[in-house]
């Protein structure tokens, strides 16, 4: 074994931490992982945590929700670069002018958004759960930011919804374009083609299936088919080879990788929890206002 797992397994007995893990991150952090999914998840493990160290192996949106759910606890983002462009593209003074553009509407933010974006929206969703959120709300109407593909592909789903996205979108999800999963099918006939909801609208209606980071793990472990073409990031195709060598996972394309889940090594999780750095604090009045949109997510998604 690496001396370093030993080491951060060591650290993480000694201090009472867990390490929270995302898909897409580099697939040697699974050895010391506590909880390995996708947002959704580590919401929910988040939110269960006893531990006194929450360690979050993903982008800093996520440590943030940790802590939004976490405030008595430290929360670690080993590499501090590890952000989201896609959060990054609505802020709060953004949101307000979205919303006044459209009053008296619910607003749903995806999770891949601020603290203070989350403290002016009604629910927050994952990829898993956006559908079953929309939903909930019961309304002819919904806001829904920051990620358009994930909310016109919710739209899609539903019947008598109208689905008012912000023009936000995820760089990598993007880079997949509808002649990549043309040639794809040119070339392997039979195999079934995987998309996450963040990829654009016409990618999306070329795959067999469209679903969460779990679900679309989910679809292939489950499937009786032998051969998939991922439409996702790299980190799920890297999950899938490694623990079901029987079948054939292939990725869209070489470039899938978001840069930004890939910042984390098992140097940096050994180093943060052993100097106890990079802690994400939020501040408290905005964690008790965006803990709403949060628990009311993990509410439904029960």
């Amino acid at each position: 074994m690496n001396p370093i797992i030993t080491e951060i397994k060591k650290l993480k007995q000694e201090k009472n931490a867990v390490i929270l893990a995302h898909c897409y991150q580099n697939v040697e952090i699974d050895e010391v992982a506590d909880f390995v999914g996708d947002s959704l998840y580590l919401s929910q493990m988040a939110a269960k945590t006893d531990a006194d160290i929450i360690v979050f192996a993903g982008v800093y949106f996520m440590a943030q929700t940790a802590k939004i759910l976490n405030l008595d606890k430290k929360v670690l983002l080993p590499r501090l670069e590890s952000g989201c462009l896609m959060a990054d593209m609505i802020n709060l003074q953004q949101l307000k002018e979205f919303k006044s553009k459209h009053p008296n509407i619910p607003t749903v933010c995806y999770i891949n958004s601020t603290a203070e974006v989350k403290t002016e929206c009604d629910i927050c969703c994952t990829s898993s759960n956006a559908l079953k959120i929309v939903k909930s709300l019961n309304s002819e109407k919904v806001l829904f930011l920051p990620d358009t593909y994930l909310g016109k592909w919710v739209e899609s789903q539903l019947d008598n919804t109208e689905v008012i996205t912000y023009p936000g979108y995820c760089p990598t999800h993007l880079r997949i374009k509808p002649e990549d999963i043309l040639a794809a099918k040119e070339k392997y006939p039979n195999a079934k083609i995987l998309a996450h909801p963040e990829c654009h609208k016409e990618v999306v209606k070329l795959a067999d299936y469209v679903g969460s980071t779990t679900g679309i793990m989910k679809y292939a472990i489950e499937s009786n088919e032998k051969q998939f073409i991922i439409s996702t990031e790299k980190g799920v195709v890297d999950r899938l080879k490694r623990d079901y060598p029987q079948k054939e996972f292939i990725l869209i394309k070489d470039n899938i990788i978001c840069p930004n889940m890939k910042w984390h090594t098992l140097d940096d999780i050994y180093n943060a929890l052993k100097k106890e750095e990079h802690e994400i604090n939020v501040d408290k009045e905005i964690a008790q206002k965006a803990i709403k949109c949060i628990d009311r997510m993990l509410e439904v998604s029960k």
